[in-house]
C-alpha cells in the first residue's frame, strides 16, 4: 500500500506539473510572440508613413533603394522590401527574401486591405514579415502602387520562450521529489495505524485475547481501532465464560466419575458373585444377571474412560518413557486380549523408541478392538518406521476388510462420543468393550502425548485403515 500511494502522489504531481508546463510555455510563447509582432506592426506603420511623406511617385531604382534604406534604418537595420510595380529595392542586397515574403502575403497587400502580418519559418529559422500598402495622404486611401515589406528575426524571442520552457522544466524534479517526500509522510501518517491494527489482529488470531491498539484522533482510523477493540473486549470476555464453563465441565464430568467409582466397585463384585452362580440361577434370572453383569462391566469401562478422558483436559497426564520394543509391545498387547490367533502381523523386529508402553497398549488395543468389532477379518496389524521431511517415524497400521468408513465418519471418527452409522454396528469410536464412543479419542489423545498422531483413511481393497505415527526417539534423545 505505501508503494501505491508514492506512485500516485509521484504520478498525480508529474502529470500537474507537466500539464501546468505546457500551459505556461504556451502563454508565455504566445505572449512573446504578440508582443514582438505588435511592436513590429506598429514600428513598420508608423516609420512607413513618416518616410512615404516625403517621398515622390512613381519612383526610380534610385529613389526606391534610399527609400528601403531610409525605412530599415528607422527599424533597426531590419530587413526592408520596397516595391513599385515592377521595380523592387532591398536595404540589405545580400539577403535573400523571396523564401520569406510568400504569394499569400504580397496578394493580401496588392489588395490594400491595410498592414498585413505573418510569421514564417525560412532555413529553420523563424521571422516575422510586415507588409503594408502606401495609400495617398488626400484622405481617400487611394493605392499608390507602392508596397513595403519587413522582415523581422524572431531568434531572440524564440530562445526566451525557450529559456522558460527549460526553467520550467528544470522545476519538475523538485516537484515530484516534494511530491514522492510528502507521499512518504502521508503514507506513514496512514499506514502506521493500519499496521499496529494489523500486528493488533495477528496477535489476536494466534490468541492473544489482550492484545489492543491505541486509540490517537477521531478519524475514521480511530474509529476503527476503537471498534477491534470493542470487539476484542467482547470476545475476551465471551472466551473467558466459556474456559469458566467448560473448566466446570471438567469438573464436573471428573467428579461424577469419581463418585460412581465407588459404588460401581460394589456393583461389580455383587454381578461377578451373580455370573458365577448363573447357572444354578433360573433361566430369566441366570440371563438377567449375566446382562447386569455385562453393563456393569461396561459402566466401569465407561467411567474409566471418563476419569483418562477428564484426566487429558485439566493436563494431568504424564509419560512414563522408556526405551521400548515396539515389536513386542505390539505382539503382547495382542497375546495379553486372546487376539494373537484372529490378528495378522507384520512386525519390523528391532523397532526400538522412547515411549510409554501401557499408553501404546492402550492405542493398540482400541484400534485392533474396534477392528474386529466393526470390520472383517482379516485384521492386519503392520509395524515399521518411515522416513519424512520432519524426521524419523514410527507407523504402527491396523486395517480390516469390512465395511470401512464414509467420508463424513472419517472426518469425526476421533470425536468424543461419536457415533458412527450402522455399517459398523455400534461405533466407530469404541474402546475394548462395548461402545463408549471415547476409544478413538483417547486413543488419539495418548498419540498426540507422544508428539504423534493417528490417521484414517479408506483401505485399497475395502476397509479402513488406522495409522498410529509415534516419533522414532532413542534413548539418548529421550535423555535430552
Amino acid at each position: 500500500m505505501r508503494t501505491r500511494l508514492v506512485v500516485t502522489f509521484v504520478v498525480v504531481a508529474l502529470i500537474s506539473a507537466v500539464t501546468a508546463t505546457a500551459l505556461a510555455y504556451r502563454d508565455a510563447r504566445t505572449a512573446v510572440l504578440r508582443r514582438a509582432q505588435d511592436a513590429a506592426v506598429n514600428d513598420v506603420r508608423t516609420r512607413v508613413t513618416a518616410v512615404a511623406a516625403d517621398f515622390d511617385l512613381p519612383p526610380d531604382q534610385r529613389s526606391l533603394s534610399r527609400f528601403a534604406s531610409k525605412v530599415s534604418d528607422g527599424l533597426g537595420a531590419r530587413i526592408v522590401v520596397a516595391r513599385y510595380h515592377d521595380l523592387a529595392a532591398v536595404s540589405d542586397a545580400l539577403a535573400d527574401t523571396d523564401g520569406r515574403i510568400t504569394v499569400e502575403l504580397r496578394t493580401a497587400v496588392r489588395a490594400g486591405d491595410g498592414t498585413r502580418f505573418q510569421r514564417v519559418m525560412w532555413r529553420g529559422e523563424p521571422y516575422l514579415v510586415v507588409g503594408m500598402p502606401v495609400t495617398y495622404a488626400d484622405g481617400d486611401r487611394r493605392f499608390s502602387g507602392l508596397e513595403v515589406f519587413v522582415i523581422t528575426d524572431l531568434r531572440a524571442e524564440r530562445d526566451d520562450a525557450a529559456a522558460l520552457l527549460d526553467s520550467v522544466r528544470a522545476g519538475i524534479l523538485p516537484v515530484v521529489v516534494l511530491a514522492a517526500v510528502l507521499a512518504l509522510l502521508a503514507a506513514g501518517t496512514v499506514l502506521r495505524p493500519v499496521r499496529k491494527l494489523g500486528r493488533a489482529t495477528r496477535g489476536l488470531a494466534e490468541g492473544d485475547l489482550g492484545s489492543r491498539v491505541a486509540v490517537t484522533g477521531h478519524d475514521e482510523l480511530a474509529d476503527l481501532a476503537r471498534t477491534f477493540n470493542e470487539t476484542a473486549d467482547a470476545l475476551q470476555a465471551s472466551d473467558a465464560r466459556l474456559r469458566e464453563q467448560e473448566a466446570k465441565a471438567r469438573r464436573f464430568v471428573a467428579d461424577v466419575s469419581h463418585e460412581l467409582r465407588t459404588p460401581l466397585a460394589a456393583m461389580t463384585m455383587v454381578a461377578t458373585v451373580l455370573e458365577e452362580d448363573a447357572d444354578q440361577l433360573p433361566p430369566d434370572a441366570a440371563r438377567a444377571a449375566r446382562t447386569v453383569g455385562a453393563e456393569t462391566a461396561r459402566l466401569s469401562r465407561l467411567v474409566e474412560d471418563l476419569m483418562e478422558i477428564s484426566r487429558f483436559d485439566a493436563n494431568a497426564v504424564r509419560l512414563n518413557a522408556a526405551e521400548t520394543d515396539l515389536a513386542d509391545t505390539v505382539r503382547a498387547s495382542l497375546a495379553v486380549r486372546g487376539w494373537t490367533d484372529r490378528v495378522g502381523v507384520h512386525l519390523d523386529e528391532g523397532v526400538r523408541a522412547v515411549v510409554d508402553r501401557r499408553r501404546v497398549d492402550v492405542i493398540v488395543a482400541n484400534l485392533v478392538g474396534n477392528a474386529l468389532r466393526h470390520g472383517a477379518p482379516p485384521v492386519t496389524v503392520t509395524l515399521g518406521t518411515t522416513t519424512a521431511a520432519d524426521g524419523e517415524w514410527v507407523t504402527v497400521e491396523v486395517s480390516d476388510h469390512g465395511p470401512g468408513l464414509p467420508a463424513e465418519a472419517r472426518e469425526r471418527v476421533f470425536d468424543r462420543f461419536y457415533k458412527a452409522d450402522t455399517a459398523r454396528t455400534r461405533s466407530a469410536a469404541d474402546t475394548t468393550g462395548q461402545g463408549s464412543g471415547l476409544g478413538t479419542a483417547i486413543a488419539l489423545e495418548n498419540a498426540r502425548l507422544h508428539g504423534g498422531t493417528i490417521d484414517v483413511a479408506e483401505g485399497p481393497e475395502g476397509g479402513a485403515v488406522f495409522t498410529l505415527r509415534l516419533p522414532l526417539r532413542r534413548t539418548e534423545e529421550g535423555a535430552e
